[in-house]
């Protein structure tokens, strides 16, 4: 009896033990994930927050939702030495201050450049506000990039959703246009971004994220040095303004080749500018596919991108002064970052040719872009 009392509390001890450990590591999971939040600052009587997304790895991004901004993306290098690999500042005011260029906003409603910002849609002729020699870039004057976005923490994972409602008639543009964006910060250190729209009126829709990677975290002043891929034989040849001529180029033998990897101080100087133009892109349908691919050897972090749509703007910065001191003091000079902005083509409103950007009523707008980091 007295073995058997015995051996009832041995087991009794055990059971307890796998119990506990199993808590442990039932909230050691759930710990994994997270979403922090803090004051970013005020924008028109509106609070801006600061939302921080952490993975298991240990990877973070912070997204504010004045513009629905990626302020920081943290990532290791090869030597698991944590580094920012995105432009910005360290505070609202410096997103607010005239010269911003765009640094890791949403874009919308139209991404990109409209000619003369003029188009015709059913019958109707508009006109948009002009914000860029002569044209409208990037949604006008006061886009996307310049709104208060109202954010929701998702349950489940690292994911934030922020919503806008662009009213009929905002910055020129017929409909009411309800967006919503969802970032999620994945395990496998992606960012992924997924874009849904739909509206009452026909409209052009064309939305993007503008974030300015350098992959160095800081540690280079340029990213002349990394090593881009762009799966695409053709590009949108445009004229000295940037605006679409029509014509699709192919990039064999030119320096808008990079179907194989090579740097982008390699041609740079044969490009007058500097690149600022969309590739048309070698997809094998309408999903999500690899794209582009961006390597840094010295700090060994590699960043795939991952979309489905139909161009990606390849930028290098070109506009970058030394006017702007960003994140730690860094004076952000020409070159000091790059852009992948995954889209539909510029001026698509006004180019039949060009893969179709009008949303309908009944009809929903949904894209999803994925930026996945890793080390080699």
């Amino acid at each position: 009896m007295k073995k058997q009392i015995f051996l009832l509390l041995i087991l009794s001890f055990f059971l307890f033990s796998c119990n506990n450990n199993s808590t442990k590591n039932e909230e050691a999971t759930t710990m994994k994930y997270s979403i922090t939040e803090k004051p970013f600052g005020i924008f028109e009587n509106e609070a801006v927050t600061q939302y921080t997304l952490t993975n298991p790895n240990g990877m973070q991004v912070s997204i504010i939702n004045y513009g629905g901004t990626v302020t920081n993306i943290l990532t290791p290098d090869k030597d698991k030495v944590m580094g920012d690999v995105v432009l910005g500042f360290d505070s609202l005011a410096g997103y607010l201050q005239k010269g911003n260029p765009y640094f890791g906003c949403l874009v919308g409603r139209y991404g990109n450049r409209i000619n003369k910002g003029k188009f015709v849609l059913d019958n109707i002729a508009y006109q948009l506000p002009l914000n860029d020699h002569g044209n409208t870039l990037h949604g006008g004057v006061k886009g996307f990039d310049k709104v208060v976005w109202q954010a929701t923490k998702l349950s489940g994972d690292s994911s934030l959703q922020l919503t806008y409602t662009s009213k009929d008639g905002e910055q020129g543009f017929p409909g009411n246009l309800k967006v919503k964006v969802v970032y999620t910060l994945t395990a496998d250190n992606a960012l992924q971004i997924a874009y849904t729209a739909t509206t009452d009126k026909a409209t052009p829709v064309n939305l993007t994220n503008h974030c300015y990677f350098n992959l160095s975290g800081g540690k280079e002043p340029t990213i002349l040095s990394h090593v881009v891929t762009i799966h695409a034989d053709k590009y949108t040849a445009v004229d000295s303004l940037l605006i679409p001529t029509g014509k699709l180029p192919d990039v064999k033998g030119t320096p808008m080749d990079f179907t194989t990897g090579k740097s982008v101080e390699k041609d740079i100087a044969s490009v007058k500018g500097g690149y600022d133009h969309n590739w048309v892109l070698n997809k094998a349908g309408k999903g999500l596919e690899l794209v582009a691919n961006i390597y840094d050897a010295a700090t060994g972090r590699n960043l795939e991108v991952l979309t489905a749509e139909p161009g990606l703007q390849f930028y290098t910065g070109n506009f970058l002064d030394s006017t702007l001191k960003g994140k730690n003091n860094w004076v952000y000079g020409k070159h000091a970052a790059l852009c992948l902005e995954t889209q539909h083509f510029p001026d698509g409103p006004n180019q039949p040719s060009f893969p179709n950007t009008i949303l309908k009523p009944g009809e929903t707008y949904q894209h999803t872009t994925v930026y996945r980091f890793s080390v080699k």
